[in-house]
């Protein structure tokens, strides 16, 4: 009887041995657990967004469209916030619209514009925030109106709260990893303004005009 429980202890060796031998040479992957909503939140809340930028009126419409986002998911019932377990709370940081084409007598054909928004979720049974998502990316390049195919700034604004208002409600629902911002060496080269329109290029001037 000993001899056959030795013998299998060294099988069992043998088998763990050759496991770790078979993982040794793959590359091992860490994914962190999903921080999905707790089971006690049912009702969430939208808090009116907050603009921390100097450009007028962003945060209406952004509140619209994620409240549109999260009813047409369904998945959790959209309620005042009185009324609610949690809390979406978003923070537009940055609005930045830079040219980056002109034309031959230096009018701006092409433009970038870069919004950043901060996402918190907050737990109203134990009134904490239970994460944050910073620095969730809104980008849209375009032509101008004046071009064919072009379109304004206010209709490249929409197309970006699409993006946010998706990446918000994907964000809240799935959890960690599910969307991730900006980061902020990235954002850190970008100029330093919330909303920044610069100078166009000034013509040469000709010393002698004569």
């Amino acid at each position: 009887m000993k001899r056959t429980a030795r013998h299998l202890q060294l099988l069992m060796l043998a088998s763990v041995g050759a496991l770790l031998l078979g993982c040794a040479g793959e590359d091992v992957i860490y994914k962190p657990a999903a921080q999905i909503l707790p089971q006690h939140i049912n009702r969430i809340a939208i808090r009116p967004v907050i603009n921390k930028t100097q450009q007028f009126g962003l945060e209406d419409k952004l509140t619209l469209r994620i409240r549109d986002e999260f009813l047409r998911n369904g998945q959790y019932k959209i309620v005042p916030e009185s009324e609610s377990d949690g809390v979406v709370v978003v923070t537009i940081t940055r609005y930045i619209l830079v040219p980056i084409q002109y034309d031959s007598v230096m009018t701006p054909t092409a433009y970038k514009l870069h919004v950043l928004a901060d996402l918190q979720f907050i737990d109203r049974e134990t009134n904490t925030i239970l994460w944050t998502e910073p620095n969730l990316e809104g980008v849209q390049t375009y032509t101008a109106p004046t071009l064919a195919g072009g379109m304004t700034e206010e209709q490249a604004r929409e197309l970006i709260w699409d993006v946010l208002a998706r990446d918000i409600v994907t964000r809240t629902i799935n959890g960690f990893g599910t969307v991730s911002g900006a980061s902020k060496r990235g954002i850190s080269s970008e100029p330093p303004p919330d909303q920044q329109q610069p100078a166009l290029p000034s013509k040469p001037v000709n010393p002698n005009p004569y």
